[in-house]
């Protein structure tokens, strides 16, 4: 069936998602940019920051699963709403914090909070887009957390350094304030939706008729049966742990290493962070692309997640790299070809499971790649203390470096095999 040409009124509400989602990313990435000033004012080591991003990693982890059953339960508006409100209370209230344990509290809040993004953002894809538009409507969406990674380092240095830090946290938590308004006001499923088209919805409802009767949920006893459950959580939990260090310690690894004022915008950064909406998009786009060729959808998925698995491999050479701009392109492509990868990753859930399955699932595979997250940050402190106590510390970014680049290779192959066998 082709698609509608009158009123597609399905990428009006992926862009309510798509903002939701560029907000999530610029309300994260902050405390990444904020470190150097942070670390100055309490006194922080490395440890100490890496207890704080655990703090976020570990409540996100909890409520990756915890807000993915609650947006099954109680619906993609409602849920998303919930979420995104909490999320910005929490960080507005990073300004008013006066020592480390109020910002592990903030972080905490924020993380459990946070995770309501994807399981949400997903779900509203899985009911609004057929299979064959479902990885470009999420490349597109996923590339929101782009858009808010380059927003960052152009919004903090300004707010720093007119209002200081505290502010800082305040405007940017606010911003959330409005896209409730809007999403409140717009979103609503496709059935009910006045002014959809019957054109437009049959295209909607095109590829998803042999599911349409299945509306009983499903107990996590009953997931955990499901193969897509498990090979979506080993991709998750091999390669969050990487995207959480690319967010949080990039910025402190080109103020430790080339010596970047992070107190003014940041080129690098920007040049990373830019280059991931085309892996985004891009990613959705080529599968989509192979998909309408005739591939079979889940070939299609796989071969394209090993070009963005690849990708991510030169990172592992970075020792051998001094050029600040060099190392900026080797970053900017293993960045874009992780939104690549997670494109489809998050895809393959609603490609195998009915849409009020799929915020379960997300929400489980979530969970265990941010309690992946959870270690990681505290290695990446530990291995940092010791390298700088030692007056070395891009070794200890070397290392760091080549996990990343060994992650998505592993996690591409593990997924493999477990897609071959015939029971989990």
């Amino acid at each position: 069936m082709q698609a509608p040409h009158n009123r597609n009124i399905r990428w009006w509400m992926l862009s309510l998602v798509f903002l939701a989602t560029t907000i999530n990313y610029l309300d994260r990435q902050v405390m990444g940019l904020l470190k150097p000033v942070l670390e100055k004012e309490f006194s922080w080591d490395e440890k100490d920051y890496s207890y704080i991003v655990m703090a976020f990693t570990t409540t996100y982890a909890i409520g990756y699963m915890a807000m993915g059953r609650f947006i099954d339960k109680v619906g993609t508006k409602i849920g998303y709403a919930v979420s995104l409100i909490v999320w910005s209370l929490a960080s507005i209230g990073h300004g008013f914090v006066k020592s480390t344990i109020g910002f592990i509290i903030a972080r905490s809040t924020l993380g459990i909070s946070e995770a309501g993004n994807f399981p949400a953002a997903i779900k509203s894809v899985a009911e609004w887009f057929p299979k064959k538009e479902r990885a470009l409507a999420t490349g597109i969406f996923n590339s929101g957390a782009t858009v808010g990674a380059i927003l960052a380092p152009l919004l903090v240095p300004f707010i720093l350094g007119h209002y200081g830090w505290r502010q800082t946290f305040v405007w940017i938590g606010a911003l959330g304030m409005i896209w409730i308004i809007l999403w409140w006001k717009f979103y609503a499923v496709p059935e009910k939706t006045k002014n959809l088209s019957k054109e437009e919805l049959q295209y909607i409802k095109s590829d998803q008729a042999e599911k349409a009767e299945e509306k009983t949920k499903i107990p996590l006893s009953e997931l955990l049966k499901y193969k897509v459950t498990w090979s979506f959580a080993i991709g998750k939990m091999l390669t969050d742990p990487i995207w959480y260090f690319f967010m949080f310690w990039l910025p402190a690894y080109f103020s430790d290493v080339f010596k970047m004022d992070l107190t003014k915008p940041s080129l690098p950064l920007i040049i990373i962070y830019s280059g991931t909406t085309i892996g985004s998009i891009g990613g959705g786009y080529l599968s989509s692309f192979l998909i309408k060729k005739g591939w079979a959808i889940g070939r299609a998925r796989s071969i394209t997640m090993l070009l963005f698995a690849l990708m991510v491999v030169p990172v592992m050479f970075s020792k051998y790299v001094d050029n600040m701009w060099m190392i900026t392109i080797i970053i900017a492509f293993a960045t874009a070809a992780h939104q690549g990868w997670g494109a489809n990753l998050m895809t393959t859930v609603g490609d195998q499971l009915p849409n009020n399955y799929v915020s379960s699932v997300i929400g489980f595979g979530g969970m265990l790649g941010s309690a992946a997250g959870i270690i990681f940050p505290l290695f990446i402190g530990i291995v940092l203390d010791a390298f700088k106590k030692s007056g070395n510390i891009n070794g200890g970014y070397n290392i760091i470096f080549f996990i990343a680049g060994i992650s998505y290779v592993t996690a591409w192959g593990l997924i493999k095999i477990i897609n071959r066998k015939k029971t989990v």
